[in-house]
C-alpha cells in the first residue's frame, strides 16, 4: 500500500480505504486507486490483517491444492508433505479443487492473496487452461506439481514412474497366464494418463499381444467401473484380467465381476495402482502398485522450501521420480 501510496501521490491511508471501498474516499479516487491496484496485482494480505490485529507472529504458510480429499493417495501425500513442511518450520494451507478449474484458479487466488509463500498443488482433471499457474510463477511465487503435472507450465514437478508402475503391473498378468488384459483409464490430456497407458500398451506388445480398443475404457472411479464392468464381461469374448488406473476402480471390477459369477482370480484377474487401506479391505485382497504417496508429498514439500529459502533458485526446474512397486496379492494367480 506504501508503493502505490508513493506512486498516486495519496496517503497510505487513502490507499487503505479506497482498497475498502470506502465511502469516505471519492468515487473517482477510489476508481483510480483499485485500478492501478488490479493492474499491479495488489491484493489484500487477508491473514497479515489479522495478525497485525492479534499481534500475533506470522508463520511461514505452504498453499497445497488437492483434486479430492476422498482419495487415500492424496491423503498420503498430504502426510509427507505437512510432516516435512512442519519439521522445516512451516505450515499448510490446504484446499480442494474437486476436479473443477474455476475452483482452482479462485483457490491460487486465495493462496495469493494471503500470501503463501509457495503452492504445492496436482491439477485438476478437467484443467486445460494454465493462465493461473502461469500468472503465480510470473509474480515470484514458487510452484511445484506432484502427481497430475501441468506440462503448459515450466515448473518443478514430482512424479512416480507411472509408466513403469503400469508396464509391471501388466508384465506381472501376462507372465501369470493372462492374454487378454483390458484398461481402464484416465482421458489421454492427462500426462499421468498418458504414462500409464503407455505403459500398459507397452508391456502388452513386447509380449507379442495388442491391445483390444473395446476392452479400454475412460473410468477412473469405482461408480463408473461397476457400470462399465458387466457390460464388458457380457461379451461373447471376454478379457481374462483387467489393469485399472487406481485401486478404487479395480474394486470396482472385482466386485462387479463376483456378482456376475466368475471366480478372481481363477477366471479373471485384476491389478489396481495406488496400495491404499482399501486394497488389503477387499475379498480377495488388491494387487496393486505401491505409488509411495508419503514420499512423493516429502519430496515436493522440500523442493518448494528449498526454492523458498534459496536453497534452489525459483527459475530453476527441478523433476523428481520415486519408484513404484508392485505388491502381489490374492486378485493375481
Amino acid at each position: 500500500m506504501k508503493d502505490i501510496a508513493t506512486a498516486l501521490g495519496v496517503s497510505v491511508a487513502t490507499v487503505s480505504r479506497a482498497l475498502k471501498d470506502s465511502p469516505r474516499i471519492s468515487e473517482e479516487k477510489r476508481h483510480m486507486i483499485q485500478n492501478y491496484a488490479a493492474k499491479h496485482n495488489f491484493l489484500p494480505n487477508m491473514i497479515a490483517e489479522s495478525l497485525r490485529k492479534s499481534r500475533v507472529q506470522p508463520v511461514k504458510i505452504i498453499g497445497v491444492i488437492v483434486p479430492q480429499f476422498i482419495h487415500y493417495y492424496f491423503e498420503s501425500i498430504l502426510v509427507g508433505i505437512e510432516e516435512e513442511a512442519s519439521r522445516r518450520g512451516y505450515r499448510i494451507m490446504v484446499a480442494q479443487s474437486d476436479e473443477k478449474y474455476e475452483r482452482e484458479v479462485a483457490i491460487c487466488n486465495s493462496f495469493y492473496a494471503n500470501k503463501c509463500c509457495g503452492i504445492i498443488v496436482s491439477q485438476a482433471k478437467n484443467t486445460t487452461k494454465y493462465d493461473h499457474f502461469q500468472k503465480l510463477i510470473d509474480m515470484g511465487i514458487p510452484l511445484v506439481f506432484y502427481d497430475r503435472i501441468c506440462t503448459g507450465v515450466n515448473a518443478s514437478r514430482v512424479v512416480v514412474d507411472d509408466y513403469m508402475g503400469a508396464y509391471t503391473a501388466v508384465t506381472h498378468l501376462i507372465d501369470t497366464g493372462c492374454r487378454r488384459i483390458a484398461y481402464y483409464g484416465m482421458p489421454l490430456s492427462l500426462e499421468i494418463s498418458k504414462n500409464r497407458y503407455n505403459g500398459y500398451r507397452d508391456a502388452l506388445l513386447k509380449n507379442g499381444l495388442q491391445p483390444r480398443e473395446e476392452w479400454i475404457r475412460v473410468c477412473d472411479n469405482r461408480a463408473d467401473a461397476e457400470q462399465i464392468t458387466p457390460e464388458i464381461l457380457s461379451q461373447e469374448e471376454i478379457p481374462d484380467a483387467f489393469f485399472a488406473i487406481n485401486d478404487d476402480t479395480a474394486i470396482g471390477i472385482l466386485y462387479s465381476a463376483k456378482r456376475m459369477g466368475y471366480r478372481i482370480p481363477d477366471d479373471i484377474s485384476i491389478c489396481g495402482f495406488t496400495n491404499g487401506e482399501r486394497a488389503v479391505a477387499c475379498d480377495p485382497m488388491l494387487t496393486t502398485i505401491d505409488q509411495r504417496g508419503v514420499n512423493v508429498g516429502e519430496e515436493a514439500a522440500n523442493i518448494l522450501i528449498d526454492q523458498v529459502e534459496g536453497g534452489i533458485p525459483k527459475d530453476k526446474i527441478v523433476r523428481r521420480v520415486v519408484r513404484t512397486r508392485l505388491v502381489v496379492r490374492g486378485t493375481t494367480r
